[in-house]
């Protein structure tokens, strides 16, 4: 059984940081690409992020790219997504994902193509 389990989102200000983790068993960790999405209330959920399974090659969405930083610790089966300069837009349940595509990383933004999901973990910017 694939279980994801993220942490780390808190209430903070806006230009400050956090750093999001996502915990993952049940599967050989470093196979499997891993993505960042979150979803703000009545929206869709939104591509953020995505990492090889080695670590070696990442895509961001232009919404975040300079600001939000994807990275994962192989020995530790966790990805962890940096994220600065925080503004209220970026208000949202943020959601780890596995990307079962393997081989080279392709780029995959929508939803449906990731299998497995946590459960979210609430990130709140205050203006």
């Amino acid at each position: 059984q694939v279980q994801l389990v993220e942490s780390g989102g808190a209430l903070v200000q806006a230009g400050g940081s956090l750093r999001l983790s996502c915990a993952a068993s049940g599967r050989t960790f470093s196979m499997y690409h891993m993505g960042w999405f979150r979803q703000a209330p009545g929206k869709e959920r939104e591509f953020l992020s995505v990492i090889s399974g080695s670590g070696d090659r990442k895509y961001y969405s232009d919404s975040v790219k300079g600001r939000f930083t994807i990275s994962r610790d192989n020995a530790k089966n966790t990805v962890y997504l940096q994220l600065n300069s925080l503004k209220p837009e970026d208000t949202a349940v943020y959601y780890c994902a596995s990307d079962p595509s393997g081989g080279r990383l392709v780029l995959h933004q929508r939803p449906s193509e990731y299998d497995y999901w946590g459960q979210g973990t609430q990130v709140t910017v205050s203006s």
